[in-house]
């Protein structure tokens, strides 16, 4: 069935009775009990960031005393054969946007030899393939589509949250001082992943201030991108936490019932897609998530903590395994690509050699 936009928004205002309807035809779109995770390590190669958002507690600046200039390869590879220990195969490589373009990081970057960050993380992924179990799944913000091309070459799938659509909240407390948020940026990004054939996870961020209206044109944006190039494999759905410090810590995150409703849509929207809502943000609701018609839970880590939201620790993954149970699901762990994108017609011969050797 096609959603017109006014049909989303008619959904997502549900009340009462009409909301368990949509709960079961959410679910009714599940073709399997099984509930997948990506066993992970999380490297934040860098904190530093051309983006001040008003949610984040990520990004530092270089006078911060706890800020993280740039990881280097020793650091780096410390914890990955740590996470080899582990049987992780996932290396998720993230980064503050466009780092580069702070002196600090510029200097750090060419004493160890490299122009920017994508050189170097070029580097990284490719030693991680040579030198690991692990595969590559790279978040580094808004890239050209030369830069994609290359980083496709050692990656098994990548990722950029779209967040939102709203040109509005660039205007906000949101984005007002975050240049690489710009919807169009993103969408373009997005879109280029996909005539690249690149494996990519994107989602919503809600509740920092969009509407019942935005949420549906970034809903349907996402659609309109999948559409035309088929590479979205993972949309994640993510509440807005209100954190200590943030420009936005009195802001109230969005309801439970909210957030049902949007993970419901999602999963009627996009049937063939994985639907995440992090378990670590949601750790008194994630089960009622999977009712909804959320399949997956995304990257959890026996290692490293959320460096994104650290106050929120991963589930030990038998206290997961036991919630997906409980449910009457089951837990499967899968690679950072899903298999139904295992092929030469989105991974490279790099990719696809590891993967055989599994």
């Amino acid at each position: 069935m096609d959603y017109s936009k006014e049909d989303i928004i008619s959904l997502l205002n549900a009340k009462g009775k009409d909301i368990l309807s949509l709960i079961c035809s959410a679910e009714s779109k599940r073709d399997t009990t099984k509930i997948t995770y990506s066993k992970n390590v999380f490297l934040p190669i860098t904190d530093i960031c051309r983006n001040e958002c008003g949610y984040c507690t990520f990004k530092k600046t270089p006078d911060d005393e706890n800020a993280r200039i740039l990881m280097n390869k020793e650091e780096i590879f410390d914890i990955l054969y740590k996470a080899d220990e582990y049987k992780c195969k996932e290396a998720l490589f993230t980064f503050g946007e466009r780092p580069e373009e702070t002196e600090e990081v510029k200097i750090a970057l060419e004493e160890l030899g490299y122009q920017n960050m994508i050189e170097y993380l070029y580097f990284i992924c490719d030693e991680t393939l040579k030198k690991t179990g692990l595969l590559p799944h790279s978040n580094p913000g808004i890239l050209k589509k030369k830069e994609l091309e290359l980083l496709k070459e050692v990656n098994a799938s990548m990722g950029l949250m779209l967040e939102t659509t709203s040109k509005r909240l660039m205007k906000t407390i949101v984005h007002n001082k975050s240049p690489g948020k710009d919807p169009k940026l993103r969408i373009k990004s997005i879109e280029n992943a996909g005539k690249l054939k690149i494996p990519f996870t994107t989602g919503l961020l809600i509740g920092i201030g969009e509407t019942i209206e935005e949420r549906a044109e970034s809903l349907l944006e996402i659609k309109r991108l999948n559409d035309k190039y088929g590479h979205i494999q993972e949309i994640i759905i993510q509440n807005f936490k209100p954190k200590p410090g943030i420009p936005m810590e009195s802001w109230k995150e969005p309801s439970l019932i909210e957030m049902i409703k949007m993970v419901a849509v999602t999963k009627l929207l996009f049937p063939d897609i994985g639907v995440q809502v992090p378990p670590n943000l949601n750790k008194r609701n994630a089960q009622i998530f999977l009712l909804a018609g959320a399949d997956d839970w995304g990257g959890v880590s026996p290692l490293t903590k959320d460096y994104v939201n650290p106050e929120a620790p991963w589930p030990e993954l038998n206290d997961l395994k036991q919630m997906t149970e409980e449910m009457g699901f089951f837990l499967d762990e899968r690679l950072p690509v899903y298999n139904k994108f295992i092929s030469a017609d989105y991974l490279s011969d790099k990719i696809l050699n590891k993967i055989k050797s599994f």
